[in-house]
Formats: C-alpha cells, sequence, structure tokens
C-alpha cells in the first residue's frame, strides 16, 4: 500500500474535458449529439471544486487479485467465489492468479474489507470513498488523466475499439490496442506519479460512495466519507477508472458510472484503503 500525501485536489471535470460527443446523463436520460461548438459538461462529472484531504490514508498499489480474494474465501471470509474468466469473440479466456478479481460487487467487497479488518482486530480497511479514489488517481495533477491529455497502449488497458468509436467512425488509432480481457497487475507502465497502479482502466474500481447525479461539493474528504456511511440504503454506488472494455474518455479521474450494489460483471473490481486511525 502507499501512503497519500496531504493536500487538496480539484474533484471533478473541467467543462469541455470529455471527448464524449453524445449526451445520456442526468436525471431524464437523454439521449443526444452535442453540436460542434457546444461544450461538454457531463452533470454527474460537475460541478468541480476543492476537496480537502484530512483524513490520512494508505491506498492499494494495485488493485485486489483473484489470489488475494480467494485467500478470504478459504478462510470462510467471503461467501462468494467469483468467476474468474472473460468471454471474448474467440472465446471464454480463463484468468491468472495474480490478474485482478472480477465478477464481485460491492456487497462482496464489504465482506472482504471486513475480513481484512478481523485480521488486524481493527476498523481500519474499507473501500475508498470517491473523494479518496479520485486524490490518488490524479496524484496531483489536473490534466485529463494523470499521466497527461492522451493514454497510450503502454500505459492503460482500455478498448482502441470503443475509443475509436466515441471520437467517429472516421478516426482511426492504429497505436492503441485491443487486449479484450484485464491484464495482471504488475503489467504495462500503469503507475502514476505517486507509484499507484491501474487507477486508468484494466477494470472499473468500486468505491464506498453512493451514487449521486452530481456532485455534492463537499470541502472534505471526511465529509465525503461521513455521507457515505450515512446512506447505507443507497441503491447504486460510485465506481470509477474505466475497464478493459471502455473507451479512452471513460478512464479519466473524473468519470462516474453506477453500478447496483449487487451488481456482478467481469468489468468491476477493487482497491483498498487502509486509515491511520480508528474510525468510529
Amino acid at each position: 500500500m502507499i501512503v497519500m500525501p496531504p493536500g487538496s485536489f480539484m474533484m471533478g471535470a473541467i467543462p469541455g474535458e470529455s471527448r464524449n460527443p453524445f449526451t445520456f446523463y442526468g436525471k431524464d436520460g437523454y439521449l443526444g449529439v452535442r453540436g460542434p461548438d457546444e461544450i461538454n459538461i457531463i452533470p454527474s462529472e460537475h460541478p468541480r471544486h476543492r476537496v480537502k484531504m484530512d483524513i490520512l490514508y494508505a491506498i492499494g498499489r494495485n488493485e485486489v487479485t483473484h489470489a488475494e480474494w480467494m485467500a478470504c474465501v478459504d478462510a470462510g471470509g467471503c461467501s462468494h467465489v467469483p468467476e474468474h474468466s472473460v468471454q471474448t469473440l474467440y472465446g471464454q479466456v480463463t484468468l491468472g492468479t495474480d490478474h485482478p478479481v472480477i465478477n464481485v460487487s460491492y456487497l462482496d467487497a464489504l465482506e472482504y474489507t471486513a475480513w481484512l479488518n478481523s485480521l488486524v482486530g481493527e476498523e481500519v480497511y474499507r473501500l475508498p470513498t470517491e473523494a479518496e479514489w479520485e486524490y490518488a488517481a490524479r496524484a496531483g495533477t489536473e490534466t485529463r488523466f494523470a499521466q497527461g491529455d492522451e493514454l497510450t497502449a503502454d500505459q492503460a488497458n482500455f478498448s482502441r475499439r470503443a475509443t475509436e468509436h466515441l471520437r467517429g467512425r472516421e478516426v482511426s488509432l492504429p497505436a492503441l490496442k485491443n487486449r479484450r480481457i484485464p491484464v495482471p497487475v504488475e503489467d504495462l507502465d500503469a503507475a502514476n506519479a505517486w507509484g499507484v497502479r491501474h487507477m486508468a482502466g484494466n477494470v472499473d474500481e468500486i468505491t464506498l460512495s453512493c451514487w449521486t447525479e452530481e456532485h455534492l461539493g463537499l470541502p472534505t474528504s471526511s465529509a465525503y466519507l461521513s455521507l457515505s456511511k450515512q446512506q447505507s440504503s443507497c441503491e447504486r454506488v460510485v465506481a470509477k477508472g474505466g475497464a478493459f472494455n471502455t473507451a479512452m474518455d471513460g478512464l479519466r479521474p473524473a468519470s462516474r458510472i453506477r453500478p447496483t450494489l449487487d451488481r456482478r460483471r467481469p468489468y468491476p473490481g477493487i482497491r483498498v484503503v487502509r486509515i491511520f486511525e480508528v474510525e468510529k
């Protein structure tokens, strides 16, 4: 795990940051195509606001692997044995022990972190809030990605085909790749400036935060945590980071998706944080 430095950051997207030409966000689910001069403001990524990180924490250098998850299963801490393969155009591909765990839900992840806490006898492990996740993903940057305004196929695992489709039928990006499956957590040059790996792509990462149609503009990371604890009955949570089947645009630290609490798919995984004061 990597200890995050204290500080603050601008959470959310800069207007026009997304290159997604489609409008299908918001409460009404309107689907349309923006005009060429229309600034892209995805409601769920706004308003952009400053967040002070007032909880000291460390975050997993990597996504939780299948081997790490199965240790919980073998110890009786996790009840769900996730399918560890991905269906592709070329058949079912079985993944290895050092691939990120997939086909797990938010509720499954709560069992995993509860098991970790049982090993140390304190409530110090949990999922990150979306503020903690985005702070770690940005690593002190304000660009579209922690690595800059574009990602290469060597830096992140995402879909060339989806990226080309999003940017227009005439767009060809031959330097990108269609891997179609997750890669092992140590593969690729996937670390940001703080050493946290695969915060962009590979698998979506489930957070502790309940879904909201737009950012609430909370001023501190402790406020985001407090809200997460108050919203124990939410129907959807925030997942971030994008996956191997996602267009590059969906890998931006500001991007958000909204899985249900019990949703198990080949795309989401988890990453854990450890805090340094026992949370009451």
